[in-house]
């Protein structure tokens, strides 16, 4: 069986910036609160990981950088610049690369924001989650609808025109008239936002929600709610030009996020910074999670965790790539594994499709509407 190398389609960088303000209620992500002096080292730390990768990978080009957290804007604005000029001179960056930085509000401002553009960051990612204050104070938020008001009118005068706004469904206290409202609000902009991410609260076990929700004290809405939530979502974007193309992101035509695509159909990644995972060589990595041992040395801190088999990679093919409204191609799964889909996966497509989960649409294999509500059952086929 041949596996096609997938670094012939491009490689991503993610740079991971664990520093917060404060964490919120609900996060389980490495996060946490840091003074000047171990910012500035982590980003030394970070440089001498991002020269060794580059080193490593002489002549591979990214098709995009993806700078998450935490909440990397909370880093001076010398430390973003210092990060991606390393990056430039140590990767080969497409022209056409997508180049995201995440931010929170009220933690950028017009210096940042223009220091971003200067240095060749290309879209911003604005973590809302809510337009409704009392909603974001049970998330634990530090900031208001109008401090993200503020910081997107920001962005959109540095002139930024690819910004993305992160939505949460679920949230304690919430009820479907004020997730239409948060909809709406961003929806309506003035400059309304390229991409939206709208996604429902997990509640993961090693955080306060997690305690609370075993004391049964967290009051999140019943799952009549959450369904009623989830089909609004879809049907409000579209009314404002957004499409749905994965199961919880919708953009306006030609906007959506490259560098996700590339997780959801194989491209090869390579993760900088604390706890961060890579993908590459039909195998994945992940870095220390400690970060003193990061600090003192974070070219030896990347571990192999598993060396992926050609069925592994079928697998994941299937699973990831139906997460996209579009499909799994039946001609780019034969190329890459040298055998058909429904050679493989035969039993399985002709039972979903029996039950209204799956549908075949020319060269493609992709969820009906009913999938999408039962995706986790689809993925599961696959495993």
């Amino acid at each position: 069986m041949t596996i096609i190398d997938m670094m012939n389609n491009g490689f991503e960088l993610y740079i991971h910036i664990p520093f917060c303000v404060k964490k919120c209620l609900y996060c389980d992500f490495l996060s946490f609160t840091a003074d000047a002096e171990v910012k500035e080292k982590y980003v030394r730390a970070l440089c001498e990981e991002i020269i060794s990768a580059g080193e490593e990978r002489q002549g591979v080009s990214l098709s995009s950088v993806f700078i998450g957290g935490g909440t990397p804007s909370i880093l001076p604005k010398e430390a973003i610049s210092k990060i991606m000029e390393c990056i430039r001179e140590n990767f080969v960056i497409c022209k056409d690369a997508e180049i995201t930085i995440e931010c929170n509000p009220g933690t950028v401002d017009a210096e940042k924001l223009g220091i971003y553009r200067e240095c060749g960051i290309n879209r911003i990612s604005f973590g809302l989650q809510s337009a409704q204050d009392d909603e974001l104070k049970r998330l634990g938020r530090i900031h208001t609808f109008d401090d993200f008001v503020s910081s997107y009118e920001s962005a959109v005068e540095a002139g930024f025109t690819n910004i993305n706004v992160d939505l949460m469904s679920d949230i304690p206290g919430q009820t479907v008239k004020s997730w239409e409202d948060t909809l709406r609000k961003v929806c309506g902009l003035e400059h309304a936002p390229a991409h939206i991410s709208a996604y429902s609260l997990i509640v993961e076990e090693d955080t306060p929600f997690g305690e609370m929700q075993s004391e049964g004290k967290l009051d999140i809405p019943d799952e009549d709610t959450d369904r009623e939530m989830y089909h609004m979502t879809p049907r409000i974007l579209s009314e404002f030009g957004y499409g749905r193309y994965e199961i919880s992101n919708y953009s306006k035509p030609g906007f959506e996020c490259r560098h996700n695509v590339g997780y959801w159909t194989g491209v090869p990644y390579y993760g900088a910074g604390i706890d961060a995972a890579s993908y590459y060589d039909h195998s994945r990595y992940v870095n220390t999670d400690d970060i003193e041992s990061y600090m003192r040395d974070p070219v030896s801190c990347h571990y192999l965790t598993e060396k992926l088999g050609s069925e592994d990679l079928m697998s994941e093919y299937m699973i990831l790539g139906l997460r996209m409204t579009k499909g799994v191609s039946f001609s780019e799964f034969e190329r890459r594994f040298d055998v058909s889909m429904k050679e493989k996966y035969g039993h399985q497509i002709a039972g979903f499709e029996k039950d209204g989960l799956l549908v075949s649409a020319g060269d493609f294999l992709k969820l009906t509407e009913k999938g999408l509500d039962l995706a986790n059952v689809v993925m599961r086929g696959f495993i």
